[in-house]
């Protein structure tokens, strides 16, 4: 079995033994993570309706200009601030946070931390 492969058939295990637990409410709604190797991706998501609340990823015209290269931790930490700011622009302040099966380390932390010094409390 190739490698990559395994692991991405792990993760998605992971994300899903955790997704069965965990929804975003109206009230509360779902902070979604998603890592690449070259680009960091979050959302806002309210899973009782399936609808994208706020975007941001270092792919987005906001933050092409700012952030030369998407995978690292400076690139993740601007994500974080960013879906932040979008989020307490509709009002968000608490989210649910899902680390999508990625280890809590590295980027994954660092847009969490980000987005709690920017205001979301989770």
């Amino acid at each position: 079995m190739d490698q990559h492969r395994f692991k991405t058939q792990q993760r998605d295990r992971r994300h899903l033994r955790t997704r069965r637990k965990m929804t975003g409410t109206a009230e509360r709604p779902r902070l979604s993570v998603y890592r690449s190797l070259a680009n960091m991706y979050a959302q806002v998501i309210d899973d009782t309706t399936g609808n994208t609340l706020v975007a941001a990823s270092t792919q987005s015209k906001a933050l092409r200009e700012t952030v030369k290269y998407g995978g690292n931790v400076a690139a993740a930490k601007v994500v974080g601030r960013q879906i932040a700011q979008e989020a307490l622009k509709l009002g968000i302040k608490k989210v649910v946070f899902d680390r999508g099966g990625f280890l809590y380390h590295g980027r994954v932390k660092a847009l969490a931390d980000a987005a709690r010094q920017a205001g979301l409390s989770f």
